[in-house]
């Protein structure tokens, strides 16, 4: 597939891609030339001065990712090349598991595409018009690099709407059985790689995961939003009881599996919406040592960040009202638009109307495997707080 079509671009957008960053909007393009939804294309500035190689988006408003700083062809072994770079430095800062995260977009400069590996398997997800199109050329370079038994597509993100792409799922090579065992951190877990959360279970908090079990000295811990049960199962062995809670009843279902594997008894797993659990233990006067609060993203933009904010502020305000004192409050965010900052304001403002304060621990992020590009903000999404209560 040569690299035929060029699209030029406008001073702004010329000087954020010098600066660094990976993506051209809709705003910026000055001519796009012939460029087909899925091309590879040649970027040039006003001046036609080259810029790079970048995916071209006929329907988001971002247009281009930037693939390279050259002019060059995308085809399987410039994604062979990248996957192999990608491995590399996996295999230097992932520990005690086989479940990593091995394509993180941007922060691997492969803008639009995601390959977690789960043992033996893989899981993608192609996000954009570009990636889709070349999907044999990735998944090529994959079987290449690794030899995987199977690979599955989860093409079932919503950003995927904004590119014109279907919603679906299936397998693109190989065989995906229904469950896929693994470990991560000396525990036994299940992942299901076409129905489970994410791709099959929540990688980015592998090692807060372990972080937080730190803090534990005995007593009550309270897990929300617990999805397949990573914190709880992590807890378990360092508290006398766990209480876990989520409104999904198949994650509830494969936590329990995964706490039956491991021989744990002392975690209760419960299928219910943590927002309105959370009073009634207040109202039952109940209290825990330990409480995480691990809830989805409850903003995907600036326009509703304000209005996101103040559901933070609710549940680190209820989850605060159940910890005894002296107890851990472990309060995350995996919104990119909800800045370390505006969490500790909205943590702070929480502790304060409930007559709390509160001791800094430890300030943590997604696990090394999902890399955070300096020049791209965006790749920096997962806030995990851990506080003290005095």
């Amino acid at each position: 597939m040569p690299t035929s079509n060029t699209v030029r671009v406008n001073r702004k957008a010329a000087e954020r891609l010098q600066d660094g960053h990976l993506w051209v909007f809709a705003s910026d393009i000055v001519d796009r030339g012939d460029a087909q939804p899925g091309d590879f294309v040649k970027v040039v500035d006003q001046e036609r001065k080259a810029l790079g190689t970048a995916h071209f988006s006929s329907t988001s408003q971002i247009v281009l990712r930037l693939l390279s700083q050259h002019v060059e062809p995308i085809d399987e072994d410039f994604f062979f090349k990248r996957c192999e770079a990608a491995l590399r430095f996996r295999e230097q800062v992932v520990r005690n598991t086989n479940a990593y995260r091995l394509i993180h977009a941007e922060g691997d400069l492969l803008p639009g595409l995601i390959v977690d590996r789960y043992a033996d398997y893989l899981a993608v997800q192609l996000l954009d018009q570009g990636m889709d199109r070349q999907t044999s050329e990735v998944m090529n370079a994959l079987m290449r690099l690794l030899s995987p038994r199977g690979i599955a597509a989860r093409n079932d993100v919503a950003v995927r709407t904004k590119e014109n792409l279907p919603l679906e799922t299936k397998v693109l090579a190989g065989e995906i059985p229904p469950q896929v065992d693994i470990e991560m951190n000396g525990l036994r877990l299940t992942a299901d790689l076409m129905g489970g959360q994410k791709t099959g279970v929540f990688l980015d908090q592998r090692e807060n995961y372990s972080a937080v079990a730190e803090y534990a000295r005995g007593g009550r811990a309270l897990d929300c939003f617990t999805g397949s049960g990573g914190f709880a199962l992590h807890l378990a062995s360092r508290c006398s009881s766990v209480e876990a809670i989520d409104s999904s009843a198949a994650a509830v279902g494969m936590a329990r599996k995964n706490a039956a594997a491991n021989r744990i008894d002392n975690v209760e797993f419960r299928e219910g919406n943590a927002l309105q659990y959370l009073p009634s233990l207040v109202s039952g006067r109940r209290t825990f040592d330990l409480v995480v609060i691990d809830p989805p993203a409850f903003t995907k933009s600036r326009e509703s960040l304000e209005q996101a904010a103040r559901g933070y502020k609710e549940i680190n305000l209820r989850a605060l009202r159940l910890l005894n004192s002296g107890g851990i409050l472990v309060s995350c965010s995996c919104s990119h638009h909800m800045s370390e900052a505006h969490l500790f304001e909205t943590v702070a403002q929480a502790a304060l109307d409930c007559g709390k304060r509160l001791r800094v621990l430890e300030r943590r992020t997604q696990a090394h495997d999902h890399p955070v590009l300096l020049t791209v903000p965006e790749t920096h999404y997962l806030k995990c707080l851990i506080f003290q209560d005095l």
